[in-house]
């Protein structure tokens, strides 16, 4: 299976977006090389901004572009742009409801070696809380590109995680990526997998390890954190009576919380959750640290499992 880290097509993405909107500025604090934004430095330098190691700087001067009429992409890894620069994205960028994409690279566990220090696992439950934010986590390279295309077109400030290792591409060139729509990747009458990001491809495979015993999956792409899609979590609920919620991230506040709220308001049934259990990260290489916090095939297939003998 081709693999792609979503940061790689982020970056190829920008320079198509950049081709076509003469309004989008990309804007990096002095990691373009590793974000990616540096492809969109080279193809268009006069509307690219470096803004050094000043995070919270970068985020109000993406918000003055777009004050002004512009369409600003501003980006840093995830603990940087989420962590440090809260309060500008809040009070700058949200409360005005200025049109900012915020599309942060190196998010979860799967930074690796740099630690616990680097591996962002809260930023989904700190930007789904801001009013207004629009949230989106993408599976693969294809629904990347896709999402920073609606991202670019829809009015208002967008968060958009991205990792990275490269990735499995699930999707093929037929795929359609809607803000606020999940898409079921594979239909399951037993228990509902909702996935997001790079749990996808861990959820696919969990569900064919499941086929072996019997025990049909649904995988449902939750891509978008916020607005989530209720009717779609409702609908496979309904069939399957049960589910389990796959994230690289702290299951407090992440998707899990999401998916929890939804079905306590709207439909209640059983449900395991499979993330980082409330503690940070430590260094290791990505495939390490999956199996060492438990976010694997394996301990989706556990959860599931589980989840069946509480219907």
């Amino acid at each position: 299976m081709t693999k792609i880290a979503t940061r790689d097509a982020y970056g190829k993405a920008l320079v198509r977006l950049g081709e076509h909107n003469k309004n989008i500025v990309v804007l990096d604090a002095d990691l373009s090389k590793s974000t990616k934004t540096a492809d969109f430095q080279s193809a268009y330098p006069e509307r690219f901004f470096n803004l050094g190691i000043a995070e919270q700087n970068l985020m109000g001067v993406a918000a003055g572009f777009a004050a002004a009429g512009k369409i600003p992409f501003a980006s840093t890894f995830a603990v940087f742009a989420i962590g440090r620069a809260y309060d500008q994205i809040r009070n700058t960028i949200a409360y005005p409801m200025l049109n900012v994409k915020i599309a942060a690279t190196h998010a979860g566990l799967t930074v690796g070696e740099d630690g616990g220090s680097h591996q962002m696992i809260e930023d989904i439950a700190l930007t789904r809380v801001i009013p207004g934010m629009t949230v989106i986590v993408p599976a693969d390279a294809t629904e990347t590109e896709q999402a920073i295309m609606k991202a670019a077109e829809f009015e208002g400030p967008v968060y958009i995680r991205l990792g990275r290792p490269a990735v499995p591409v699930i999707f093929g060139e037929d795929y359609t990526f809607e803000i606020g729509k999940s898409v079921i990747v594979k239909e399951g009458k037993d228990v509902a997998l909702f996935a997001t990001g790079i749990m996808l491809s861990e959820s696919i495979a969990a569900a064919e390890e499941l086929a072996a015993e019997g025990i049909d999956a649904e995988v449902i792409n939750i891509s978008t954190i916020k607005p989530l899609d209720t009717d779609g979590i409702i609908k496979s609920v309904t069939k399957t009576g049960c589910c389990v919620t796959c994230e690289e991230h702290n299951i407090i506040g992440g998707l899990g919380s999401a998916v929890a709220e939804a079905l306590a308001e709207n439909h209640p049934v059983p449900m395991e959750r499979v993330g980082v259990n409330d503690t940070f990260g430590r260094s290791g290489s990505p495939n390490e640290l999956l199996e060492a916090f438990g976010l694997t095939k394996k301990d989706i297939a556990e959860k599931a499992r589980k989840v069946l003998q509480r219907k």
